[in-house]
């Protein structure tokens, strides 16, 4: 692992040092890495870290010019506080000032996110505090509602429960079944995760 990693941004931009952590595609990833191309914008990407080898966004973040590492779980058996220290470490190395999980599944011990609090940044489908957890879409629609949406929020140590630093909705259709709703929903991510990522840079998100 680098100590000093090339990152191609000047010390002087006052961008902030931002890394994505994913699991998986990246997708949410990529609409960060999009709009961290633009000068005026207050983020830089530095690394994108994935807990999965075979995460296919790595090759993605790659292709973008972006410096990949994987930190794999399974390495670790099941010594949580291992595998978080050996994140610390990957992150301090890189000078990280802000943390994006963008479909990250694994829970983080209260250790690492108090350690991050107020830096650390998620985003989950559904209008928060409503439907927390998994299978967000099939439970909006089971339950009738007439709106659906999305929370990006500052990551607390109780799963799902950050202060929110933003929100968007999508009206649920008639005859919506989850996979139409689901990308209805990804498509308001992509929008409101550089949104929030750009107030939390510029210091107008704050957590209380």
């Amino acid at each position: 692992m680098p100590s000093e990693p090339a990152d191609c941004l000047p010390t002087n931009h006052r961008k902030k040092r931002v890394a994505v952590l994913i699991s998986g595609r990246g997708s949410n990833m990529v609409a960060l890495i999009e709009a961290a191309k633009a000068p005026a914008y207050p983020a830089g990407i530095v690394v994108v870290i994935s807990n999965r080898p075979d995460a296919t966004g790595l090759a993605m973040a790659a292709a973008s010019g972006i410096a990949t590492e994987v930190i794999d779980h399974t390495a670790f058996a099941r010594d949580r506080a291992a595998f978080e220290r050996a994140l610390e470490a990957c992150l301090e190395s890189y000078r990280i000032e802000i943390v994006c999980l963008a479909g990250f599944m694994r829970l983080l011990t209260p250790w690492f996110v108090n350690r991050w609090y107020g830096r650390l940044l998620n985003i989950h489908p559904a209008l928060l505090p409503a439907f927390k957890g998994l299978h967000t879409h099939e439970r909006a629609l089971a339950a009738g509602v007439k709106t659906h949406g999305a929370t990006v929020h500052f990551v607390a140590a109780e799963m799902d429960s950050g202060p929110t630093i933003i929100q968007g909705e999508v009206p649920v259709l008639p005859g919506d079944r989850p996979d139409t709703l689901a990308a209805r929903v990804l498509e308001l991510e992509h929008k409101i995760y550089p949104q929030a990522l750009r107030l939390v840079c510029e210091g107008l998100a704050t957590p209380p």
